[in-house]
């Protein structure tokens, strides 16, 4: 007993409680604690102590102040006329004064004296009194500003910025986000203002398709305009293509038949008796059995374009030829790969004398036979053709010589292999073009293009494509001494044929047209009146200079393409014409008015 009392040290303990052992446990010493108050209330007493000393301090300033000469209060009262006055020319104050709405030279002075007052407001870090609440806190870079011109607290600050919100009206009227702007640009809509209200209920219905069970008497123009927004919308079904089908019209436009299968084909003839034009895109589900229910129905079908019809056979398209061949003056078919070759177009020029209008695009069974059979088509007068298959040039250049005389429109696009035999002759044998595309060719000269345009006897033209005839080269970037394809000479003499009448003119990646021919094409002094949407992507000559005389060359124009023309960076664009493409896009970059009443 003695030796574990020695052992113990003979210290007398006391019973411990549970929160004794609590503490003791977690390291938690009652005396730290007491410290640790003590502390913390000496730290009041000394921030107290500061406060009374910085208020004496205040007091004795403002006493000071009061006691202070004339001469300084008048020295001080000139020192803030003069800051006044100095804010009153700032860009602060302007802003400020036109978004507020100051009108009075009252109004005038208490917005300066506001901004005065909030830039020698208390710096972050030092201590100020509430504004409202009247409290004690350190100044933040996140402090508000009160109702008279004072910082709030934390507090405070929310309980302000809470009823702001709800004084603040909502906004009201249309807005357009970026996408959708960019997407009108792309349109080439760049018209300033509010759309026009034909187009704001079509869309509106278009909006709140689904809730609409009939079109009513809507005219054919206003149809097709809501065919192309619910086909942009991939919102054609089933159900949306009933309301288009009404017995009393003759015209059927759907731009995306994409959802739409066999039986909706059909019903379209079922239900559409009268129909003289029919205009189908994507319609990929359109088999056999549909032309044959529409042959077998006393349809008066002129006007026919069908797209990706893939699922038609040959059979069928020559039995359709020779059907409605007599009454079909209209046909346009594109993007057929499996069907449709040179036998079915020899049908088709047996039997369609009275074809005036004929498109033939992407199809893939196409080639030399095609091309003869369409020199014998008396009748024709405006012809689009791509193929897919090579063909050779002296086919090419037969047909415009048995067809050219009476041509008013001709597109030829990827025949690449044509040389300048084609253009000399066009230049001989066509007098009555409109329209005219040599597109995606590698072989046809300058010189080609330059004799074409030279004493040509056909009259203006008003459309011209020619995008993509260079030299593709890539060993020799800067193409030959004697340039391939549209180069400076051709777009001369091509400007001063066409010039006074041309609307459209697409001449992209004619790389090979130099800095100095765009300039002297349009230069300061020259006009194209007409001339409304232009194409000049990929234009490595271009820059800001030759496209600000292009908007002055082109009153007219609406729609200027310059994808690829690292040059084009901050050129001024003149209200109502959409720049597409350029390297730096910015939301607008308009200037008042017409470029020609700017300069």
């Amino acid at each position: 007993m003695a030796d574990r009392t020695a052992r113990r040290g003979n210290s007398i303990r006391g019973p411990h409680s549970a929160l004794t052992d609590f503490l003791a446990s977690n390291n938690i010493s009652a005396y730290q604690i007491r410290l640790d108050a003590e502390r913390r209330r000496r730290e009041a007493e000394r921030q107290a102590a500061r406060e009374r000393q910085e208020q004496e301090v205040d007091d004795d300033e403002y006493n000071e102040e009061i006691e202070e000469a004339a001469e300084e209060r008048k020295k001080r009262k000139r020192k803030e006329a003069a800051a006044l006055q100095k804010i009153k020319k700032s860009k602060q104050y302007a802003r400020r004064k036109a978004a507020q709405g100051y009108s009075s030279s009252e109004d005038d002075d208490v917005l300066a004296r506001e901004i005065w007052y909030r830039k020698s407001a208390p710096v972050p870090g030092q201590l100020e009194n509430c504004e409202i609440c009247g409290k004690r806190f350190t100044v933040t870079a996140y402090s508000k500003t009160g109702p008279n011109g004072g910082l709030l607290c934390t507090k405070c600050s929310k309980e302000q910025q809470a009823e702001d919100a709800k004084k603040k009206p909502k906004k009201t009227g249309p807005r357009i986000s970026r996408r959708k702007n960019q997407s009108r640009l792309l349109d080439g809509f760049a018209q300033p203002g509010a759309v026009s209200l034909a187009e704001m209920c079509t869309k509106k219905v278009a909006d709140n398709i689904n809730d609409i069970e009939e079109f009513g008497d809507l005219p054919s123009t206003l149809l097709r305009r809501l065919s192309q927004i619910l086909s942009k919308r991939r919102a054609i079904t089933p159900r949306t293509l009933q309301l288009f089908l009404r017995p009393d019209l003759e015209s059927i436009d759907i731009y995306d038949c994409a959802k739409l299968e066999t039986e909706d084909f059909e019903r379209i003839f079922m239900c559409m008796p009268s129909l003289v034009n029919v205009n189908l895109r994507f319609a990929g589900q359109l088999k056999d059995s549909v032309l044959e229910y529409a042959m077998g129905r006393p349809l008066r079908i002129k006007h026919l374009y069908l797209d990706a019809t893939n699922l038609v056979s040959d059979g069928c398209w020559r039995q359709l030829f020779i059907k409605l061949g007599p009454q079909l003056e209209t046909l346009k078919l594109s993007n057929l790969d499996s069907s449709f070759d040179d036998e079915t177009v020899a049908l088709l020029a047996t039997n369609c004398p009275n074809l005036r209008r004929l498109k033939l695009k992407s199809c893939w069974k196409l080639g030399d036979g095609a091309l003869d059979a369409i020199s014998r088509m008396e009748a024709l007068e405006h012809l689009s053709l791509e193929f897919i298959r090579p063909t050779q040039p002296e086919k090419v250049v037969h047909f415009v010589e048995q067809r050219g005389h009476k041509l008013r429109t001709l597109s030829l696009q990827s025949f690449r292999d044509t040389d300048d035999q084609l253009l000399d002759a066009i230049h001989q044998h066509c007098r009555q073009l409109e329209k005219l595309r040599l597109a995606d060719n590698f072989v046809c000269t300058d010189q080609g293009y330059t004799r074409l345009f030279t004493g040509w006897d056909n009259p203006a033209l008003r459309f011209v494509d020619l995008s993509s005839t260079r030299d593709v080269d890539n060993a020799n970037p800067d193409g030959p001494e004697d340039p391939i394809g549209l180069a400076s000479r051709g777009i001369a003499a091509l400007m001063q044929h066409s010039g006074s009448r041309l609307e459209v003119l697409n001449i992209s990646s004619c790389r090979h047209i130099s800095h100095a021919a765009f300039e002297q094409v349009f230069h300061a002094d020259q006009r194209y009146p007409r001339l409304r949407e232009m194409d000049v992507s990929f234009q490595t000559s271009l820059d800001d200079f030759l496209v600000t005389s292009i908007f002055r060359s082109c009153p007219a124009m609406q729609k200027l393409t310059a994808f690829g023309c690292f040059k084009v960076r901050d050129v001024r664009v003149p209200v109502g014409v959409a720049l597409i493409g350029a390297a730096r896009p910015q939301d607008s970059i308009i200037m008042e008015g017409t470029y020609a009443e700017s300069s």
